[in-house]
């Protein structure tokens, strides 16, 4: 998956089994003004706050209301629109879908998350 998310322009998070945030591609760098390779391992319950996620009304959302934690912990896709804060302090309006990575004989992989900017 980090091959191919490496190919593309749209931005992509990829998540372990645990949670864990072991890769993101440049585009998303952009967004989340966080660089990959100047990044250590994510656990969910960091990268699940840090962008402080929040609904078109600008209420916090929980980490179990975000699509990837859904495709994560449910092993089910999901799609949503919300706002994040990059940790350059811009709100940026995105929408996401997620969607569980399944090997082969059920082999849970974890997830992925690709998403979209909205210029509004």
């Amino acid at each position: 998956m980090k091959q191919v998310a490496s190919y593309l322009a749209m931005p992509i998070f990829v998540v372990d089994p645990e949670g864990n945030l072991v890769y993101f591609n440049e585009p998303a760098e952009d967004i989340l003004h966080l660089r990959y390779d100047e990044t250590d391992l994510l656990p969910m319950s960091e990268w699940a706050r840090i962008f402080t996620p929040s609904d078109e009304h600008g209420e916090p959302l929980d980490p179990e209301d975000l699509p990837l934690v859904a495709a994560l912990q449910e092993h089910r896709p999901a799609h949503r629109a919300m706002w994040i804060k990059g940790l350059d302090g811009t709100d940026r309006h995105i929408s996401l879908t997620a969607f569980p990575l399944v090997g082969q004989h059920d082999r849970d992989l974890g997830a992925v998350a690709i998403f979209w900017e909205d210029h509004e």
